[in-house]
């Protein structure tokens, strides 16, 4: 069965959780770059949410395009750690799971508001779209997205790469009126303006909501559009400890949290920063 066949067939559909938090518990550095350096622990992390009975596995291929690797002087290729990437996710997967090739920002603000060109990121998304169809994903998700501009920018470059389905999260930085992004866009308009583009699910992930918080914003996607909504929130709402980041929701709380996303309309549900295979158990529990 194709993905998009089987987003249409199933009532609740389970993703994953976090990767870069739990590569840090590890006493790694985040990122997509520990498909090349740690492969091991990248394949052991996708394992256990496997374990935990989700139905789709998201490469560790977050911001590994070609920009942000040069940006922060990464060391390695954009073919390589993509296509490493979804061999790690299929080899923890089988033939039974899904795979979802992970997209986000470059790390820079488009023009005018930042130095990046859009044609510039376009390429950047396209390579990176290219590298993971050619690894073998089911389809694409492009997340944690602040700017609907850079959004769209990356679905376009997906859909010339490669024919596959594809869905995109925005990341928001609040709920007051259905939420909003850091960089201003509304709910709403993200909704009528994902929904046009003909992706197989739109949504919301990380930002600074927890799964309560996310769960009006979900009421609010849903508002606007007949697409699966897909709900993937922090494991509560980021707090500043000791200067380290911390998400301390339990995983039942979380997983209580995620049933409020589901009655608000998400069919699509999993776990984003501070996560961990415990958390997707108990929303798996839950179901």
């Amino acid at each position: 069965m194709k993905l998009s066949e089987f987003i249409e067939s199933k009532d609740i559909i389970l993703l994953d959780g976090a990767m870069g938090t739990q590569l840090a518990i590890s006493g790694l550095e985040m990122g997509g770059h520990n498909n090349v350096t740690h492969p091991q622990q990248v394949l052991d992390i996708h394992r256990e949410y496997v374990a935990c009975g989700c139905d789709i596995l998201i490469t560790n291929t977050l911001s590994m395009n070609r920009i942000y690797i040069e940006t922060h002087q990464l060391g390695i290729t954009v073919e390589e750690v993509n296509i490493e990437g979804v061999r790690l996710a299929k080899s923890a997967a089988g033939s039974q799971k899904y795979i979802l090739g992970d997209i986000s920002s470059t790390g820079k603000l488009l023009a005018p508001y930042g130095d990046l060109a859009e044609e510039d990121a376009y390429k950047a998304f396209f390579e990176q779209a290219s590298a993971l169809a050619k690894g073998g994903v089911d389809g694409f998700i492009i997340e944690t997205m602040i700017d609907l501009r850079e959004a769209l920018c990356a679905l376009q470059a997906c859909k010339a790469a490669a024919p596959l389905p594809i869905m995109t999260s925005m990341a928001f930085a609040g709920s007051h009126n259905g939420g909003r992004t850091v960089m201003g866009n509304s709910a709403r308009e993200c909704a009528n303006a994902l929904t046009k583009e003909g992706v197989v699910a739109i949504g919301a992930n990380c930002g600074d909501l927890g799964p309560n918080q996310m769960a009006s914003v979900i009421a609010a996607l849903r508002k606007e559009t007949s697409l699966p909504i897909l709900s993937m929130p922090n494991a509560g709402t980021p707090k500043l400890i000791d200067n380290q980041t911390v998400f301390d929701l339990s995983p039942e709380d979380f997983a209580s949290g995620i049933g409020d996303c589901i009655q608000a309309g998400a069919r699509l549900v999993g776990g984003c920063c501070g996560t961990t295979p415990a958390h997707i158990r108990a929303v798996k529990n839950r179901l």
